[in-house]
């Protein structure tokens, strides 16, 4: 790892929209529609993998995680949760947390590459995110 500070990929800020802070991570919403989608980034420069993180810092995000998913689960009830960390495309670390139903545009495919990303028009960003951080634990 370097030793240079935190900054965002430029793509995960293009793909993402801020929804709050958490200890470790940057919680973001994914910009497509078809799908709830958290991002997770963790607040950690120059990491790339998860064991790039000690071990306090790995139980953190794994308890970010969770939070994530539960939050998706509470707030929309998908029929299963996805939870990847894959960075082939973008290589910070950072976690996808995805609510899937068996009608959704990929189902029961991966996510990726399957159907063209349905952008938030400004009204729908505003609601998703609303939403979102009204059910966040306090």
């Amino acid at each position: 790892m370097t030793h240079t500070a935190f900054a965002l990929h430029p793509q995960l800020a293009d793909d993402t929209h801020p929804l709050t802070t958490l200890t470790l991570c940057e919680l973001r919403l994914m910009d497509d529609a078809n799908y709830p989608w958290l991002v997770l980034v963790p607040r950690i420069a120059g990491a790339r993998e998860m064991i790039d993180l000690d071990a306090d810092q790995r139980r953190q995000l794994t308890d970010e995680i969770d939070i994530a998913a539960r939050l998706l689960r509470d707030a929309f009830r998908p029929y299963k949760l996805n939870i990847a960390a894959l960075g082939n495309m973008v290589e910070q670390l950072h976690v996808h947390v995805i609510g899937r139903e068996q009608d959704d545009p990929a189902w029961p495919a991966p996510v990726w590459g399957r159907v063209a990303a349905r952008p938030y028009t400004p009204e729908q960003l505003v609601a998703r995110i609303g939403q979102l951080q009204a059910a966040l634990p306090r």
